[in-house]
């Protein structure tokens, strides 16, 4: 099968551009082939698949819903964004509602259900410091615990991949020695370190902070805390929410600028209101009142986001000046690498999974494509590409 993209140019992740590009599918949604074709007026981009790995919910469903329904609705609104993986997240909850939404998220990435791919699962809390607690309910937070992550992990079908911790707090130590057992990745977030706690958290296995700038403490020219250790410290990832809200545009710039892309994750953190009209949500058994964009708590606490990932493109290639390239990299690249999966995700070329996005030169999704498949389609631009086979 082969699909070609005519006016089109193809950002491959490898640092290549492709004009008009044919792109051949086998049966199994890998790619064949990318042939170049003739030269002409390219206004839309065509780029591999958004990987969004820290998310809660969308389109009224959250993953602390624990159904198969919820995460359902999600992979089906998720494409609409370009979004073709995700990990679905969880929130700090007591013990069994946790375990009932990793119960459900296990059966949900062994089953092939269509739409975005759930590639894993990102357990934010409940070991944090409830200093930093933000949105996340303070009544089930706990000390980091060894043996119930252990538990959780096994209960996740160990697809438990990203693990949000305050490596400050006792106990820390002996969770990240079970985190790098299992093969995850520990992350700095909803934490009051400081600059000499980070070094010592990098030093025990802590490679990224959660939602930079949020929820953790911040840079003073006295203590850089975990802020200023992101900014510094070459071996951290920063998860970045790239809305405005959460973060300045000026913010997002000196994160840019300090880190570059090959060390920034582009994420949404979003709720379940992403997509939905403005009114009241909620979040962990919290109302969530969502307005103009913003989703606060009734105390004014900021409680994720409505972000969608081609918003956090168009923001950040704003804000920046960085390249489509760079956000290639940012969106795909680098959280498919940190993944384990860029043998499959994250870059085109022959053998990687046909998953695919186009926008226009606005960052509008006009196209979508998971394992070769046309998952979703804006209505008015159905007609704006040449199909010989797909």
């Amino acid at each position: 099968m082969e699909k070609t993209f005519e006016n089109t140019i193809l950002i491959d992740g490898y640092g290549n551009r492709v004009r008009s590009p044919a792109i051949a599918i086998t049966e199994e949604g890998t790619i064949a082939s990318i042939k170049e074709g003739e030269a002409a007026t390219c206004t839309n981009y065509l780029l591999p698949g958004f990987i969004d790995t820290h998310i809660h919910g969308a389109a009224g469903a959250d993953v602390m819903d624990g159904t198969a329904e919820a995460l359902k609705i999600m992979q089906q609104a998720l494409p609409k964004e370009g979004t073709t993986g995700f990990l679905a997240t969880t929130l700090t909850a007591s013990p069994e509602a946790l375990n009932k939404a990793l119960t459900e998220a296990a059966k949900a990435i062994k089953e092939s259900r269509g739409g975005a791919g759930l590639l894993g699962i990102h357990l934010e809390g409940p070991f944090i410091n409830v200093k930093r607690a933000g949105a996340q309910p303070v009544q089930w937070v706990q000390l980091p615990d060894r043996n119930l992550f252990r538990q959780f992990q096994e209960t996740s079908g160990k697809n438990i991949r990203i693990v949000t911790l305050a490596p400050e707090l006792a106990g820390s130590s002996g969770l990240l020695e079970e985190i790098k057992k299992s093969g995850g990745i520990a992350s700095a977030g909803h934490t009051d370190a400081g600059f000499a706690e980070m070094e010592e958290a990098v030093e025990a296995g802590v490679s990224q902070v959660t939602h930079m700038f949020n929820a953790m403490r911040g840079l003073h020219h006295r203590d850089i805390g975990t802020a200023g250790a992101a900014l510094l410290k070459d071996e951290i990832f920063a998860e970045l929410i790239a809305d405005g809200i959460h973060v300045s545009p000026a913010a997002v710039s000196l994160l840019y600028k300090n880190k570059g892309a090959e060390k920034v994750l582009l994420i949404t953190d979003a709720m379940r209101a992403k997509s939905m009209a403005e009114g009241t949500y909620t979040l962990g058994g919290n109302k969530v009142h969502v307005k103009n964009g913003q989703a606060v708590l009734e105390d004014g606490t900021l409680a994720g986001s409505v972000l969608k990932m081609n918003e956090a493109c168009r923001n950040m290639m704003s804000w920046t000046g960085c390249s489509i390239e760079e956000i290639v990299q940012m969106s795909a690249v680098n959280p498919a690498r940190r993944l384990g999966l860029s043998d499959r995700k994250g870059r085109l070329s022959a053998g990687m999974d046909a998953d695919f996005t186009i926008v226009d030169e606005d960052w509008n999704v006009l196209e979508v494509y998971i394992g070769g498949k046309a998952i979703y389609r804006r209505e008015e631009q159905h007609e704006s590409h040449s199909d010989s086979g797909l």
